[in-house]
Parts: structure tokens; sequence; C-alpha cells
């Protein structure tokens, strides 16, 4: 392409501190270094993580940043050294790296790669360095792939080729929202045929876990949030019932046990919320529920409950990115959209232009959006 080598000016949304909504600014992005591929984004998705960058919820992070991370596009250009793509290719980035040499990505247990943010920055690129400059300002990588960017540059352990004709404004939410919930549901829990199954959270994550409760025959799908605008979208998608702690006179894991008996099979946390880790937990079944943090908290979180509820034989598990190695399962989740298999389009309430990515926030905070879709 004409841009390969060169420094390309482009849109982006700086939040330039913690507190500030993402401002529209034109930022230069640096040509790709070596094991490095710069991406036109096509369309990326705003999901409650990036929210979290903007407040000021996670300590690691550095501003001024670009954030975003569920996104979808084409490549522009490729460093030395780059074999996984070539300008054309249509790629997801991927919020966790696969480097596919560390001790994580040889573990088949485990997609938690050594070179992601639980086990460092990713601030700057692995060289310790940032392609992006605003107004004469350095500003900071978000995951290494800061998809709210109309070009972006991310290693070669972020980025996975996908099918050619994929529609990128729809499997973008492959990059993280869809997968997370779904791959909590079938890799994490593992949920049984005939099972009870709760949901803490009915956003685009937690409506991710619904469809792949569904997906594994659980028979009874509760769906939990203070916002009962979204039952019926909730319902459409496999939740056999929905109820707001706000209608009950009694703690929400009260009103589940007495539902269900003894207590769910698999309780889904969605929010982030340590109160609700718990209740969670003690909504799972007596002996041999499991109960699955699904939603990011807050640095700093710290969780007490009483450890009886874990010795009877309860289990507390994390899901981290639903469980997939990204690289492996990215391509085979995108054919199985393709063959009608999932369907993450019914998560997606609103398409707006980049332009509009303040009033993508203020529809998330609202509780009056499932997913916005960002289009350059």
């Amino acid at each position: 392409m004409a841009t390969a080598g060169k420094v390309i000016k482009c849109r982006a949304a700086v939040i330039w501190e913690a507190g500030q909504i993402p401002s529209i600014e034109e930022v230069e992005v640096a040509p790709p270094r070596t094991h490095e591929i710069r991406v036109k984004i096509v369309a990326t998705g705003i999901c409650r993580t990036d929210d979290h960058v903007a407040v000021g919820l996670f300590g690691e992070v550095k501003y001024p940043v670009i954030a975003g991370h569920e996104a979808a596009g084409i490549v522009e250009s490729v460093g030395p050294e780059v074999s996984c793509v070539k300008p054309g290719d249509k790629v997801i980035p991927l919020c966790v790296p696969q480097c596919g040499e560390c001790a994580s990505c040889q573990n088949p247990k485990t997609n938690c790669c050594l070179k992601g943010h639980i086990c460092q920055p990713q601030n700057l690129m692995p060289d310790k360095t940032t392609r992006f400059t605003c107004k004469g300002k350095q500003v900071h990588h978000f995951l290494w792939i800061s998809t709210f960017s109309e070009y972006t540059v991310m290693p070669e352990a972020s980025i996975v080729k996908i099918d050619n004709a994929a529609p990128l404004e729809k499997v973008c939410l492959f990059g993280c929202g869809f997968s997370t919930g779904y791959g909590a549901a079938l890799n994490s829990a593992k949920v049984e045929p005939g099972s009870t199954c709760a949901i803490f959270g009915l956003g685009g994550v937690g409506l991710s876990v619904v469809m792949g409760c569904k997906t594994a025959g659980a028979s009874r799908i509760i769906g939990i949030d203070i916002n009962k605008e979204k039952f019926a979208k909730a319902k459409e998608l496999g939740a056999t019932e929905c109820i707001s702690p706000n209608d009950f006179d009694k703690p929400i894991e009260k009103v589940l046990v007495e539902m269900t008996g003894l207590g769910v099979d698999y309780a889904f946390e969605v929010i982030g919320r340590m109160d609700t880790v718990v209740a969670a937990l003690v909504s799972s079944r007596l002996g041999s529920g499991t109960c699955v943090l699904v939603g990011a908290p807050p640095s700093g979180s710290q969780l007490t409950f009483d450890p009886r509820l874990i010795l009877t034989g309860r289990k507390l598990i994390g899901c981290f990115i639903g469980d997939w190695k990204l690289k492996d399962a990215l391509p085979k989740l995108v054919s199985d959209y393709m063959n009608k298999r999932c369907n993450p389009d019914a998560l997606i309430s609103h398409m707006l232009p980049f332009e509009k990515i303040a009033e993508g926030f203020e529809l998330l905070r609202a509780g009056k959006s499932i997913r916005s879709v960002l289009l350059f």
C-alpha cells in the first residue's frame, strides 16, 4: 500500500486523563517495527472495560491513552519478520495475546499468556516505545491493540486472521464480549445439559453467557439485573426467567435458593462487583455448585466470604476471556458464526459513526445499550 513505511495521520479517541470521556483527535501512527502489524480498524465495540479505563479504575493504565480492545479490521502493512498475516487480510486484534512460546501458551489448561497484561504492563509496545503521538505528546497503548484509532499497531502475538468473507461490523464482538460470555458457559463452567444457571448482569457479556448456557442445554436459565429493560432481550436469547433484586425484600441469593431448592448448578457474576460475587457464590448449589467470576473487578478489589461456603464442595472459579486461546479459537468461532451456529449479532443495539463515541459511552452508562459498535 502507498502508506506502508510512512507515518499515518488519522482520527483516534484519546483519554487524556482518568475521569475524561475519550476525545476525538488527529494522531500520528508510526509504521510497524519488527514483528508488528499496522491495522486499519473498520469496527470497534464499546466494552464496559473501556469505560473502566475512562473512569480510572485500572491502576496499571497510563494516560494519555487510546483505549478500545474489541474490534475487527484489515491489515494495512506489516513490519519485518511477520509471517502470520499480510496486507489486505481481515483480522481481529487480540486483547489477550497468544505468543505460542511461553509456559502458559504451551499449557493446554490456560490462556493466560505471560506476555499479557496480567503478567506485565501493555501501556507500550514490547520494545517499550509507543507508535502514537498527538499534539506533540506520546500517547500510551491499551492491551497493545488500542482499537479506538482508525489505524493502530500491534505485535503479531496480538492478532489473528479470519475468514475474508466475515462482516467486520459484526464479528468485532468476538474480540471480547461475545467470546468471554459464551466461553464462560462452555469452557469455564462446562455447563451440563439439564442444569440450572443464574447470570448476574445482563449486559453484552451476560447475554453471551445466556447464549452459551442455552447452547450447552441448560434447562433453566435465570437472568438477574436491576434494569428490567434488559429482560426481553435476555428471554429472546434463551433466559427462561428474569428477576430484579429491587423487587424483593430479601437478598437475591436467598430468592434464588428458594426458587431452585438448594441453589443453582452454575452462577455467573458478570458485573465485577465483590458483593455480587458473594451473592452468586451463595446462590450456587450446596455441595456441588459452581460460581464463575466473569466481570473484571477494579484494581485493588478484595473478596471476603465465609470459607464454609466452599468447604462443603462449592467451587469459585475465574474466567479469562472465556478461557479461549484466542489465536486458535477465534477463526473457528467466526466460522461457526458464518455457518449460523452462534449469533453475536443479537448483542448489537447501536451502530454509530466513530465521531459519536461520546454518545456510545453515554448509552452504556445509562444502561440504554447492549453493545454499541463504532464504524470508521
